[in-house]
């Protein structure tokens, strides 16, 4: 009788650990994610205040760690939980929401092929009204900063879109020292200076257009953007069929598992 429990259906050890494996780190470093989020959001208030979440006509960076680690989390406790506890239930959860996950990348990738034009209006309407919020946020303005520079770019789509900002306008009714200028990450680099000059940008649009590009990067980010998209194309498609790659193959493993263990529970 106990020779013919299983009727030579087994649990595949391999599979079964290598999940575990693979999604404990996913767990840990999405409970790592959402811990930073946590302590910028304590850092800044926000949790003394939750009203204030939503106070912020841009985007707080912070909200890019709760949402990628809070996923990261839900997947790698249904994933090493299920997989340790052989637990067909959250092995499926932790499929399907893999697979969903999966179809949103794919249409999103679609959409913004289809509908390009769309997409940089769209872009353009997110930084520019990130630019109206630079110095509401000390992380919003960080990330600006790093992406003018990173990119060598300014506003969206060049330098006047940092009327849009109160503190930057050219308007006569501005009392800001900041007035007519630009952030120091438009600054071109001076590979001499060791200290950044943070007042670089100051009265700069004040200048004729001709002048202003031999202080300034007068490019905007969203051209920027799309030269650098072409520029790595290879990287970019290379990263994203990994991703997928390697979601793919983290379903079949789980369904391979799933399929295993309900052979067991049907030869009992």
């Amino acid at each position: 009788m106990s020779g013919n429990h299983y009727k030579g259906h087994e649990v595949s050890c391999c599979i079964k650990y290598f999940i575990f494996g693979f999604n404990i780190l996913f767990w840990l470093l999405g409970m790592a994610l959402v811990g930073i989020g946590l302590w910028a959001w304590s850092e800044k208030g926000v949790l003394s205040n939750l009203s204030s979440i939503t106070d912020l006509g841009g985007l707080d960076p912070v909200w890019l760690f709760m949402v990628v680690g809070g996923v990261m989390f839900i997947l790698g406790f249904a994933g090493c939980i299920g997989a340790l506890r052989e637990n067909t239930f959250l092995l499926k959860f932790f499929s399907v929401f893999l697979g969903i996950i999966f179809f949103l990348e794919l249409t999103t990738g679609v959409l913004a092929f289809v509908f390009k034009d769309w997409i940089k209006d769209q872009l353009n309407l997110f930084i520019n009204n990130n630019i109206r919020a630079y110095r509401d946020d000390i992380d919003l303005q960080n990330l600006i900063d790093f992406t003018q520079e990173y990119w060598e770019c300014c506003g969206a789509f060049g330098a006047d879109d940092w009327n849009l900002n109160i503190y930057f306008n050219c308007t006569d009714g501005n009392p800001s020292r900041e007035k007519c200028g630009v952030p120091f990450s438009c600054c071109t680099k001076d590979p001499a200076e060791d200290v950044i000059n943070t007042q670089c940008g100051y009265d700069i649009r004040a200048k004729p257009d001709s002048e202003q590009k031999d202080y300034i990067n007068v490019k905007g980010c969203v051209p920027q953007f799309e030269k650098w998209l072409q520029d790595n194309l290879t990287l970019v498609a290379g990263i994203f069929i990994g991703v997928a790659l390697l979601q793919i193959f983290g379903i079949c493993l789980a369904q391979n598992l799933v399929s295993d263990i309900e052979a067991v529970r049907a030869s009992w």
